[in-house]
Formats: C-alpha cells, sequence, structure tokens
C-alpha cells in the first residue's frame, strides 16, 4: 500500500481527493494546507490527519508519494524538497513559469531514483484522446483546420489573490491556455510559426494563438472574463473525411457519408475511436501510481515537451 501525502487543499485539490478514494493500493495519509480550515476539511474528507505546515507533516509522517496542489510558483520548490527527502512527486500543471525549473525538477528525480509527473490531465481525457487517435492514424484523411476553447471567468478566491497576480500565475497563458498547448505539442508537435493576440484589462484576460504546420494550422483561445461566464472546454478539428466537435461535454463525430456519432453511442467493435468512458484525474494518476509500483519514468509527460510549452508561452507573451 503506498502511503500518499497531499500538500495544498484548494480547488483543484477536489478532483485529485476524489481520484485518490478510488484507489486500492495507495492511500492519502496526511493533508496539509497553510489554512487550517481547508486542511481541516480535507483531513476530515479523507479520514487523515491535518497540518498546516509541510515541514511539519514531513518530520511527522511516512510517505510515499506526495501530491502537490500549491499555487503554481511554488510547485518546483516543493517538488524538489520531497524528491530530495526521497518521495516520488505528483504536481498540478503547469510545473513553473520559469523553464529552468524543469531541469531543476527532473534533475533531483533523477539525481534521488524517484519518479515525478506534472498533472497535465488533458493527456488523459478521452475525447481528447480520440481526437489525437484520429490524427495518429489518418482515418479520417488529413487534418486542416482546428480550433479549441477554454473560457471561464477570472478567480477571485484564490488564496492571497495569487492566482490574479501575473508573476505568481501567469495568469490565462499559463494557467488556462498551458491546458491546450501541452496538447497540441503533445499531438502535433512543434508548430512552424506562431502568431498571438491579447486583450483585456487589470481584472480580464483574453487570449488567443493560432499555431500553424506545414499541412494545417490550429487556433486556441482562452480567457478569464470578469463577469459570472460559465466555463467551457471545447474543440472542433477539420478532418478530409469528418469533422470532430467536443461541445457541452459531448464528443460528435461528423462524418462526410452523412453519418453522426456521439462519442457514447458507440461500441468497443465499431473500431472507430471508442474509448471507455472515464475520469481524468483518476487516469493520471493511475498511470503515475503504476509507473511508480513498476519503477518506470512516467514517459506520457515528458519534461522536453514541458519546456517546448514554456518556450513557447514565453514567446507569445
Amino acid at each position: 500500500m503506498l502511503k500518499v501525502a497531499m500538500l495544498g487543499m484548494g480547488g483543484i485539490s477536489g478532483s485529485h481527493r476524489n481520484a485518490w478514494k478510488q484507489f486500492e493500493d495507495a492511500k492519502v495519509i496526511a493533508c496539509c494546507d497553510i489554512r487550517p480550515e481547508k486542511a481541516d476539511a480535507a483531513a476530515e474528507d479523507m479520514g487523515c490527519k491535518a497540518y498546516y505546515c509541510y515541514e511539519d507533516m514531513a518530520a511527522n509522517e511516512q510517505f510515499d508519494i506526495l501530491d502537490i496542489c500549491l499555487p503554481t510558483y511554488l510547485h518546483a520548490e516543493y517538488a524538489i524538497k520531497a524528491l530530495n527527502a526521497g518521495v516520488h512527486v505528483i504536481c498540478e500543471k503547469p510545473i513553473s513559469l520559469k523553464i529552468e525549473d524543469v531541469d531543476r525538477v527532473y534533475g533531483a528525480a533523477k539525481a534521488n531514483g524517484k519518479n515525478v509527473m506534472i498533472a497535465q490531465v488533458v493527456r488523459f481525457w478521452r475525447e481528447f484522446l480520440v481526437l489525437k487517435e484520429a490524427f495518429d492514424t489518418g482515418k479520417y484523411g488529413k487534418l486542416l483546420s482546428g480550433r479549441m476553447t477554454r473560457l471561464g471567468n477570472t478567480p477571485k478566491a484564490s488564496w492571497d489573490g495569487w492566482m490574479r497576480d501575473p508573476e505568481r500565475s501567469g495568469m490565462v497563458p499559463f494557467d488556462l491556455h498551458i491546458h491546450d498547448l501541452d496538447f497540441i505539442i503533445y499531438t502535433f508537435g512543434k508548430p512552424e510559426k506562431m502568431t498571438r493576440f491579447r486583450a483585456g484589462t487589470p481584472t480580464q484576460d483574453y487570449f488567443e494563438a493560432i499555431y500553424q504546420y506545414p499541412d494545417f494550422f490550429i487556433s486556441a483561445e482562452a480567457a478569464w472574463y470578469d463577469c459570472g461566464y460559465r466555463f467551457q472546454s471545447a474543440f472542433r478539428f477539420q478532418f478530409e473525411q469528418a469533422v470532430l466537435e467536443f461541445k457541452d461535454g459531448k464528443l460528435t463525430i461528423f462524418k462526410q457519408d452523412g453519418e453522426t456519432i456521439g462519442l457514447d453511442d458507440q461500441k468497443p467493435e465499431d473500431g472507430d475511436g471508442y474509448v471507455p468512458k472515464t475520469n481524468a484525474y483518476f487516469e493520471e494518476i493511475r498511470y503515475f501510481v503504476d509507473c511508480v509500483k513498476a519503477g518506470v519514468p512516467c514517459d506520457k509527460v515528458k519534461p522536453e515537451e514541458l519546456k517546448l510549452v514554456l518556450e513557447l508561452i514565453e514567446q507569445l507573451q
């Protein structure tokens, strides 16, 4: 049984906690946050001990894995601390705002013989995996164009207002757009050319980039709007023989022959992009745990890809 400690009990930690509850070979034994009410609530939820300081938790508990859900600017610091202490680390995205931190974190993992994985959850999202398979196999012909959307409202409840601080969060490019850019790099590789547009005020941020490849282009937009705008994630990709659209949480495949297929309508024997219904947060943590148990690197999220994503965002700033 792997023992897990969690650090940072903000919003995204809820998705991680729900995933950890499903494991029979790993158990959360401690939850830590400098806000006692957050740590206490998470510990009650997980049936474990609460801590209000990482150093106290590390001194009093023995754990195999640290799950980091801290603010972005603290990711690398605590990942390196844990790795140097001989603990495996899964850390929320992005790894950092600084490119050099990729080598620092992965260097610490290598030096200590431990695993580290940045939780780029879209790589485990079944609708996105269907899109990747369509591109990799060419089952619908060549890709012609793509459109990705990730929009929401400006965060107002983050600890110390860190998410609204460009120096600590990186704002929309690092917090929202990085999901889609990471998937673009993972699936399509490095673009030949990029163009970006940005608009906003001190309380909102809109970002759009166009990534050009030899035979296709992908536009991707992301925004924090200063209003009650409801979060949405979507994509629409045009192939020679089909359009794949992910909208309102559902993937639909519009084939050139007039057939329209919803992902959940498909059966395994269809052989047409079927992916069993899953929880991406569980799948990414399951993958990480399996790598830890097998003693193999988490190659689905490679450090060189993480560096490329940060380099491209820096160029687009």
